[in-house]
């Protein structure tokens, strides 16, 4: 087995916004069960062809996790990141 995939993390989407700055912009932010660390994936809707599924958990590199710093944001994230978790495969397009 690769140990580069050993270490990736799995994480639940808990939230996606548009960003204000920049139009066309959906920033999609995952978190850990724990709610503890996070990871945000920027991304530009480019067309209405243009054709990306979100899913309701991505694996990623450990090294690309920040914490989440404020104990409410943590509860929330950890709420939402363990609900996605029980009514979702990790593959499901949301």
């Amino acid at each position: 087995m690769d140990d580069e995939t050993d270490d990736r993390v799995q994480v639940w989407l808990v939230e996606r916004t548009y960003s204000d700055d920049e139009q066309n912009l959906i920033i999609l932010t995952y978190a850990t069960p724990d709610g503890e660390r996070y990871f945000r994936k920027e991304r530009a809707l480019t067309s209405f062809t243009d054709v990306r599924d979100t899913t309701a958990a991505v694996e990623t590199d450990p090294g690309n996790l920040g914490a989440v710093e404020d104990p409410d944001l943590r509860e929330q994230y950890a709420a939402e990141a363990q609900r996605m978790e029980r009514v979702h495969e990790p593959g499901d397009v949301i």
